[in-house]
C-alpha cells in the first residue's frame, strides 16, 4: 500500500503542520507495519555513522547554551560587593530560582535542587525567546528550518524524562526503597493509579511545553504571511510573555514533583 498523506499549509507559510504516512510492507506471509510516521514540518538530519541526529535542534540548542554560558561568564567575571548591571541581574535570577525551589521542594531539601531547577528554567526561557526574537528563518537549510529548540518534541520529552529521573532519584536518595511505599498509600487499591501517574507526569510536561511553543510559532507564521506589518507584532509580544510563563510552569512543576518525592508522609 502506497503512502497516504495530507498536509495543512497556511498561505505562504513554510510550515508543514501534519504529515502522516501509513505503509504496509509484505514479506512472504509476514506483514510489517510502518505506522506512527507522524512529523511536524520537515527535518534536517545529520548522519553520524549509522545514526541520524536532528541538526536543527542541535544547532539552536548549542546557540541557547552558548548564550547562557556567555551570560554566566560575563556576569560573574568581576564580582563586586555592590552588584551592578550583569551581576545584579544574575543575583536577581538566582534569588528567584531559590525562592521557587524553596517553595516547591521545601526548606530542608531545596538547596541541592537549585542548580537543576535553575538550569531548566533558563534553558526553556532562552529557548522560547530565541524562537521569537532570533530571525532563524533567514538561515536556509537543505530541509526544514530553524526555530526554538522547545518547538521540537524530542527536546521537551528529554526535559520531561530528566525531571522524572530526578524525582525518582530524590525520593530514593532520601528514603531508600521505602520510597516505593507511597504507591500503596493510603490504600493498596490505588496502586495502579499511582503507577499510571508516573507515566502521565512526563507526558503532560512534554506535550504542554511542545504544544504551546509550536502553536505560538505557527500563529505568528500564519499572521505574518497574511498581514505582515501590524498584527504579528502584538502576537510576538504575547509569544514572549507565553514563553516566559511556560518556562516558569515547567520549572515549578518539576520542583513540585521533586518536593512530593522527598516529603515525609505521616
Amino acid at each position: 500500500m502506497g503512502p497516504l498523506g495530507w498536509f495543512i499549509r497556511a498561505p505562504g507559510s513554510p510550515y508543514r503542520i501534519l504529515k502522516r504516512r501509513n505503509q504496509i510492507h509484505m514479506d512472504g506471509m509476514n506483514p510489517l507495519y510502518d505506522l506512527a510516521a507522524v512529523e511536524v514540518g520537515q527535518q534536517f538530519y545529520w548522519h553520524i555513522g549509522d545514526y541520524e541526529a536532528h541538526g536543527q535542534v542541535l544547532i539552536t540548542s548549542s546557540f541557547v547554551l552558548t548564550v547562557l554560558l556567555v551570560f554566566a561568564f560575563v556576569s560573574t567575571r568581576k564580582l563586586e560587593t555592590v552588584p551592578e548591571s550583569g551581576q545584579n541581574l544574575a543575583e536577581f535570577i538566582l534569588e528567584f530560582i531559590k525562592d521557587l525551589a524553596k517553595t516547591q521542594v521545601g526548606e530542608e531539601d531545596y538547596k541541592a535542587w537549585v542548580p537543576y531547577l535553575g538550569t531548566l528554567f533558563l534553558f526553556i526561557f532562552v529557548s522560547n525567546w530565541s524562537g521569537a526574537l532570533v530571525p532563524w528563518r533567514l538561515i536556509e537549510l537543505p530541509n526544514g528550518e530553524l526555530g526554538a529548540p522547545t518547538s521540537d518534541i524530542n527536546t521537551t520529552v528529554a526535559l520531561a524524562l530528566m525531571t522524572s529521573i530526578s524525582y525518582f532519584y530524590a525520593g530514593l536518595r532520601k528514603k531508600g526503597l521505602g520510597y516505593f511505599s507511597r504507591y500503596v498509600e493510603p490504600t493498596p487499591i490505588l496502586l495502579p493509579i499511582n503507577i499510571l501517574e508516573d507515566f502521565t507526569k512526563p507526558l503532560s510536561l512534554s506535550f504542554r511545553l511542545f504544544g504551546n511553543v509550536l502553536a505560538d510559532e505557527l500563529v505568528v507564521a500564519v499572521l505574518t504571511s497574511l498581514v505582515p506589518l501590524v498584527i504579528p507584532i502584538p502576537m510576538m509580544l504575547l509569544g514572549l510573555f507565553a514563553g516566559a510563563i511556560q518556562a516558569l510552569i515547567f520549572a515549578t512543576l518539576a520542583g513540585a514533583y521533586i518536593g512530593e518525592a522527598v516529603e515525609d508522609h505521616h
